[in-house]
């Protein structure tokens, strides 16, 4: 590999400091990847992801992420509260039949008993699809604890 230049040194360290990582400092100055790798080594500096910058980013995706499956367990529940509500409600049952295809229908006081089945399963999945939403925050909430334990436990002794 050839000599690095004053001007390759400073580019990178430049766009270093801008945040940009190592494939966006290759791509913006033409600098091979290993290359600008090496000048960053050379120059002290890393490309390691992490920091308060990332930490920040991170639990607000975090956040935003599970706000909007809070929003969808909610909507799963209403959903199979309605559902529930339709299946002992009023149902008018039609069809097509006959040698004129005519259209038929009748008003009943519930649901024939296979549109209560059809209607007990979509109830079955919504609450499965709410239940396994709360449960997924739930474990991410003790995952994220026993994490924090773990790292308090490993940090040196010194205060």
């Amino acid at each position: 590999m050839a000599p690095f230049t004053d001007r390759e040194r400073e580019l990178v360290a430049q766009l270093h400091g801008e945040g940009k990582g190592r494939n966006a400092i290759s791509r913006e100055t033409s600098i091979h990847q290993k290359r600008v790798s090496a000048i960053a080594a050379e120059l002290g500096l890393s490309f390691a992801r992490g920091g308060a910058r990332t930490a920040v980013a991170t639990e607000a995706r975090k956040a935003d992420a599970a706000a909007r499956r809070a929003a969808i367990e909610d909507q799963a529940l209403a959903a199979a509260e309605k559902l529930l509500g339709q299946m002992f409600a009023k149902a008018k049952v039609y069809n097509f039949g006959g040698k004129e295809n005519d259209y038929n229908e009748r008003e009943h006081p519930e649901p024939p008993f296979a549109d209560k089945r059809a209607i007990a399963s979509s109830v079955q999945a919504l609450m499965a699809t709410a239940l396994r939403i709360a449960e997924h925050d739930r474990a991410d909430a003790t995952t994220s604890g026993v994490d924090a334990w773990l790292e308090h436990m490993t940090e040196d002794g010194d205060d």
